[in-house]
């Protein structure tokens, strides 16, 4: 019977489509089986529990327990599954870890894999560098470029510790409840816009055999627009607008020179200061020498107008005033300085007359109605700075300012309050004053320098941030005029070149717009007074 047994297992194994009665359990078989017997012992246990509590007379409860003992182990599936064990990805996923939701669950940590060590390790060797604060703007843009190039990022705003990771975004209409103890108001993000100053020059001219002496004076522009350049022995006009070069006078022998020009409040006269001691009255449509008037015992390096009366400083430290309307010009001397005034410049409404000389010394003179002054003793005489005083500007948006600057061993800017007679602020700009020009349109102020930046820089007052520097001088840079509009500031410099530059050009529609409530303002004013 043995044989008729192994047939028919033969007969069961060849065919196919029947299915197999001997062999191993099927895989699923075996997790329904093991899913069954944990079912059967969760029952199990429930049920002797469920008869202890009933039969127990303790007071300790058992929720916490039954709640445990109901919800398994978080690895093995539960009943409620289907038997099916979750899938994520195809991949088996830990149902144990939440999450990392932003309305609930767990905080978002950012990697710190990304600290620049290399980053930390050069600010730590470079720590003793200069300070930043003392840079000029150049100079932090170069910096800023080179260290973009070199290090991959700028060193100066990288930080040692950098989150790359970003935080994910909250879904729409999330509330956080912690708002209010982590809230805080946001900075202005509006950029500080600032007007563009051209960095290039927009005209140079050759200025050759133009003198390289800090205590001349041999640049001026006229209201009619004509600039006026002493050359060695010569003053020539350029007309600004039709770019024309007319040569107004020349000394008679070579030994001789001009030491300063300055133009009449009507653009009409120019006063020419020679190094013989003379004072010049030149008209310029003409071409004729009006009068020459003498008296000084040295080169004149110093001329200002207040209307009619004309000022001139010499090498001997006297100041004489001539009224050029009478043939006896001379008026009177003032005797404030023992050594060359360098600096002269009268105030636009004729109140004060500031002179500066090699003494070191700022003197301030006090005037009567018409221009006279007949003191021989200065208002106030400031002796702060330490070298020559040359450069002078007065202020023309602030009656009784005074900006004033010193020469090599002194190189700063100092700002005066004639009024009252106090020194206001004072700034150091690390090299040589050699001019001062107030802006018209902007409460700033130019300063041109010589030894050792030779170039010039706009500040911002009364806060003096440096506002732009402008560079191209090659030498110093001893002389500065203003255009008449304002717009325009014209450089003379020992390299024998002049440099204009447009860095005070206002926006027209600014201007319209400043006009119009002018006008308005004006219209306003005027139908009052008619009521």
């Amino acid at each position: 019977m043995s044989h008729f047994n192994f047939e028919n297992e033969l007969n069961s194994v060849l065919r196919m489509d029947a299915p197999i009665s001997k062999g191993p359990t099927m895989r699923w078989q075996k997790r329904m089986d093991n899913q069954q017997d944990c079912n059967n012992a969760n029952i199990s246990v429930n049920s002797s529990l469920n008869a202890s509590t009933t039969t127990t007379t303790s007071k300790t409860p058992m929720k916490n327990l039954n709640r445990s003992m109901n919800n398994p182990n978080p690895k093995t599936p539960s009943a409620g599954s289907g038997g099916k064990t979750p899938k994520s990805g195809g991949k088996t996923k830990t149902p144990g870890k939440a999450p990392k939701t932003p309305s609930g669950g767990d905080r978002f940590i950012p990697s710190r894999s990304s600290s620049q060590y290399d980053l930390g390790h050069f600010k730590i060797m470079n720590s003793n560098t200069e300070d930043p604060e003392l840079l000029s703007p150049s100079q932090k843009e170069f910096q800023k470029v080179m260290s973009e190039n070199l290090n991959g990022t700028d060193v100066g705003a990288g930080k040692v510790l950098s989150y790359q990771t970003k935080a994910p975004t909250a879904p729409a209409g999330f509330q956080n409840h912690l708002r209010v103890v982590y809230s805080k108001t946001p900075a202005s993000t509006a950029k500080k816009t600032t007007r563009n100053i051209p960095q290039v020059p927009e005209r140079i001219l050759d200025a050759p055999d133009i003198l390289d002496d800090y205590y001349l004076n041999l640049l001026d522009w006229s209201v009619n627009n004509q600039l006026a350049v002493c050359l060695g022995g010569s003053v020539y006009l350029w007309n600004a607008a039709s770019g024309d070069i007319n040569q107004l006078c020349q000394m008679e022998t070579a030994d001789e020179y001009i030491g300063a020009v300055a133009w009449i409040k009507e653009g009409n006269y120019l006063a020419v200061g020679t190094s013989n001691g003379e004072v010049q009255l030149w008209d310029v449509t003409a071409t004729k020498r009006l009068r020459n008037m003498s008296g000084h015992s040295a080169r004149v390096g110093s001329l200002s107008w207040n209307s009619y009366i004309l000022s001139s400083g010499s090498r001997s430290g006297a100041i004489h005033h001539h009224d050029v309307r009478v043939p006896n010009h001379h008026i009177s001397t003032l005797q404030g300085h023992n050594q060359e005034v360098c600096g002269l410049k009268w105030a636009q409404d004729g109140k004060f007359l500031a002179s500066g000389g090699n003494d070191n010394l700022l003197n301030i003179w006090g005037a009567q109605p018409g221009g006279f002054i007949t003191d021989n003793q200065p208002l106030y005489t400031f002796s702060q700075h330490q070298a020559a005083v040359k450069a002078l500007a007065w202020c023309p948006w602030q009656s009784g300012l005074l900006a004033s600057g010193g020469g090599t061993a002194d190189r700063h800017i100092r700002f005066w309050n004639c009024n009252t007679g106090t020194c206001l602020q004072s700034v150091d700009t690390k090299s040589q004053v050699c001019a001062l020009q107030w802006s018209k349109d902007y409460k700033e102020l130019i300063s041109s320098h010589g030894f050792a930046l030779n170039q010039l820089t706009i500040w911002k007052y009364p806060v003096m941030s440096k506002v732009a520097e402008l560079t191209g001088h090659t030498a110093r840079v001893l002389h500065m005029a203003m255009s008449p509009d304002g717009s325009t500031v014209v450089s003379a410099g020992a390299d024998e070149t002049l440099r204009l530059w447009k860095c005070f050009q206002v926006d027209e529609l600014k201007k319209k717009v400043q006009s119009t409530s002018t006008k308005d303002t004006k219209s306003k004013l005027s139908m009052t007074s008619i009521r």
